[in-house]
């Protein structure tokens, strides 16, 4: 082999891990403070009462807002959540999970005859929670 050829080879597969390196970290600028978001996340947990539906809707939103805040703190691209989101598309093990717990936080935010379960909230809940893992915030 060409000794010309394979210095080629090698420079086109460092420059090749190089740009693979960037693509892996898109979205990942800055590190989280995991033990922060993990008391945080413990409190909306700890926030959330069976019998009390308030309790439910303040769960959700403080979920979510979690949620954005790591998302804003971790670079990803967006003037809105949703656009935060999507740029993070690659990112969520479960997107249909974490866009269905969004869309249920702007129900809440939004119209204000919204009933949820206790059920239906411990489901958000678990999807914010994997999002948050997703985005190494916990």
């Amino acid at each position: 082999m060409d000794v010309g050829l394979l210095i080629l080879f090698v420079v086109a597969l460092m420059l090749g891990g190089v740009v693979l390196f960037f693509i892996t970290r898109r979205g990942q600028g800055a590190s989280l403070n995991v033990e922060k978001y993990r008391s945080q996340w413990l409190r909306i947990e700890q926030s959330l009462v069976r019998d009390n539906e308030a309790s439910r809707h303040l769960a959700i939103l403080n979920a979510d807002k979690l949620l954005d805040q790591a998302l804003k703190q971790s670079k990803y691209k967006g003037a809105t959540m949703g656009e935060r989101m999507k740029s993070a598309k690659n990112t969520w093990s479960n997107a249909d999970h974490v866009w269905t717990a969004h869309k249920l936080r702007n129900r809440i935010a939004h119209e204000s005859d919204v009933k949820i379960s206790h059920e239906i909230t411990v489901r958000a809940l678990a999807a914010f929670k994997q999002a948050l893992k997703d985005v190494r915030a916990i």
